[in-house]
């Protein structure tokens, strides 16, 4: 007989919870690898969320209007999947099995588009309170966009000790504080342990007096882990308050209701013993073979859900709406962007301009009609020139608001834009100096892992920042992010390309993930055969920009480098020596060409430089050599710091010319 009880718990709860206790020892069992004690000690909360509080329908998994949920603290992942089987989702009890194995559909920590109910890929701590707040500033923009008839959900975040201890977790609350994101619910699984050991180790925060400070409703509901009742109540609380986010603080206690394991550090992320197993599942009142799953729990949770007919009073109410619902569902489809927006004015053959500034005329043009983007910046909103034309504000009293002020907040914000695109029906774009993409780069790996339609747009590209010296002039940065699978870094030649490949990223209903990376200083608008070659074959990651069939070498050159590699092949055709040059603005988008285009752009028949005011490394997979800058840069005007690090036409030239006489 069980001697533990679930306080309020209905007998289908009660058993799906244990249910999932004994799961949460099985399957790290079973792989020898995860995380048991998290996932025991928040089960009464998964099943009471599922049971009683998410709108959410196992059968069509996918609904617009479903509730989101995050599990921020990812570790706790054999939670989440035991929830799914258990309350009907496709997932069956051989993947439960499998967890952690090679290619399952259960993976050791949440990732989107791999498992059902997992809306984002989690793990990292921290980022799924992001990703929420994401979530909340989308749905409220599409409330207010097509109204709560069609729009009505929430979103709920389980964190942990380590969510609330990174960084992100205070720049997410703050900007969710300051927003009114009164949609949003965060759980924070108060369990007081952390890998080294009791988190006083190294954390005397008053939590409860940190969120009330950001603004938010915060309910403690203290030692109440295991009582459904209490949960259940805490959660009304939250939909009742229309003004703010909510915390909800949960004492609960890591690994319970294991004797031997409870409250212990090893309960984080220590496989548990066999005996320790049959001695927690006998104070459950379960069986002892392990993966026991009631086959009847998943039908009866199902019944359950269908009876409050969510899903199709929403479909009467869509069909009802008539256009508008229409409007919704194409919302989700194209992510609120414009397939057929106009193209913006060109820029004069020889003129010049930043492309950070063409980046504003791109978005003049593309943003009046593309309902769905959302657009911001970290404190640089002149400076990086993501502005929306004729929008608002996103705050509480305009919810409509489709320009976000981030504050000082880069990381946030990366993560943000993440949790909004994957939230669907919209497209976020968000920026600051190139510099402080370091700040942003958890949040892209994670939009790259998960696939997430984000556009990082970041400004000041290279030591052309001049004055502001070595702390603000991005060397490294360039091929960091080129490292990073699935990222798109897309360093445009000049503003008219700028124009070309935002438009094709802004009306691409399936944007990869972007960083755009542009300049501050301004740049030649190409002429003739270059701008030609730009506007056709751009979006293809590098094209000839000279040919010249009696080229000795090619030269290429990526942003600002590709004005000057063509001045420096005028200079090199004075002297008598033939060069090409080829621009590439996306090395991701280049290798996705055949075979037979990427050799025509690159034959390596002759010797090939790349110039680039960047690091070097990396650059041998295209050239046979790099000009660009392996230390850090220089306070100084930006024409002089480009001298001084042999940026220049004159120096490339000088450069090529020695190279090939020594070569003679």
């Amino acid at each position: 007989m069980a001697n533990v009880t679930f306080v309020g718990a209905t007998p289908h709860e009660d058993h799906a919870i244990r249910q999932i206790v004994a799961l949460a020892m099985d399957a790290p069992a079973r792989a020898n690898s995860g995380h048991t004690g998290t996932a025991m000690a928040l089960a009464p909360l998964g099943v009471t969320l599922f049971s009683r509080i998410l709108r959410h329908d196992p059968l069509q998994p996918e609904w617009l209007d479903r509730d989101r949920f995050i599990l921020s603290a990812g570790h706790a992942s054999i939670l989440q999947y035991g929830l799914a089987h258990t309350f009907g989702y496709n997932l069956a009890v051989e993947d439960l099995e499998a967890f952690r194995q090679p290619h399952s559909r259960t993976p050791g920590h949440p990732e989107a588009g791999v498992t059902p109910t997992v809306e984002v890929t989690t793990g990292p701590l921290g980022q799924g309170l992001a990703n929420g707040v994401g979530m909340a500033i989308a749905e409220r923009q599409l409330r207010s966009q097509h109204g709560s008839d069609l729009v009505d959900h929430r979103v709920w975040v389980i964190a942990g000790d380590g969510c609330l201890e990174e960084g992100i977790s205070h720049e997410a609350a703050s900007l969710a504080g300051s927003l009114g994101l009164d949609r949003l619910t965060v759980f924070y699984d108060d369990n007081h342990i952390t890998i080294d050991g009791g988190t006083e180790l190294a954390l005397r925060d008053d939590t409860a007096g940190r969120f009330r400070a950001y603004g938010w409703h915060v309910i403690d509901l203290g030692e109440q882990a295991t009582n459904v009742t209490a949960i259940e109540e805490a959660c009304r609380d939250a939909i009742a308050e229309v003004k703010r986010p909510t915390l909800v603080i949960l004492r609960s206690h890591i690994g319970f209701p294991s004797p031997t394991m409870v409250d212990r550090k090893e309960a984080h992320g220590t496989i548990f013993s066999t005996a320790a197993i049959a001695e927690t599942k006998e104070i459950l009142g379960v069986e002892q073979t392990p993966f026991t799953l009631d086959s009847e729990l998943p039908r009866h949770f199902v019944a359950a859900l269908q009876e409050r007919e969510l899903v199709k009073q929403w479909e009467a109410r869509m069909s009802a709406a008539g256009p508008l619902g229409e409007a919704l569902r194409s919302q989700f489809v194209h992510h609120g962007v414009d397939p057929h927006a106009p193209e913006a004015p060109r820029y004069e053959p020889g003129t010049k301009v930043a492309t950070r500034k063409a980046l504003q005329r791109a978005l003049d043009a593309v943003a009046s009609n593309a309902s769905g983007i959302i657009a911001g910046s970290a404190d640089l909103t002149d400076n990086t020139g993501v502005v929306l034309p004729g929008t608002r504000q996103q705050t509480h009293p305009t919810p409509d608001g489709r320009q976000i002020y981030y504050g000082i907040r880069e990381f946030a914000m990366g993560a943000i834009m993440v949790g909004m695109s994957l939230h669907g029906g919209v497209r976020p774009l968000g920026s600051t100096f190139f510099v402080f993409s370091d700040y942003v780069r958890p949040a892209i790996r994670l939009a790259a892992l998960s696939h997430a339609s984000t556009l990082f747009v970041f400004t000041h590209d290279s030591i052309g920042v001049g004055e502001d010296g070595p702390t603000h002039q991005p060397v490294e940065q360039l091929m960091s992010l080129r490292a990073m699978p699935h990222l798109h870094v897309v360093r445009p030649s000049d503003g008219n390309e700028t124009l070309d490949l935002v438009h094709e990223l802004l009306t691409d209903a399936d944007m990869a993930p972007t960083a755009l990376v542009l300049s501050r200083q301004d740049l030649p608008v190409l002429e003739g055969e270059a701008a030609a070659a730009s506007h056709e074959n751009a979006h293809r990651g590098a094209f000839v920009a000279r040919e010249n069939d009696g080229a000795r070498c090619t030269l290429i050159g990526t942003g600002s480098e590709v004005s000057v590699c063509l001045a420096a092949a005028d200079q090199l055709a004075e002297m008598g020596i033939a060069v090409r040059v080829v621009a590439m603005p996306c090395w991701t988008c280049f290798e996705d060409q055949s075979v037979e285009y990427r050799t025509s752009v690159l034959p390596r028949s002759h010797p090939t430089v790349a110039v680039e005011a960047g690091a070097t490394l990396g650059w041998y997979r295209y050239a046979d050599e790099a000009i660009g800058i392996d230390t850090f840069g220089l306070s100084a005007p930006g024409a002089y710091v480009f001298e001084y690090f042999n940026i220049t036409a004159d120096a490339v030239a000088a450069h090529i010319a020695r190279k090939l006489e020594d070569e003679q």
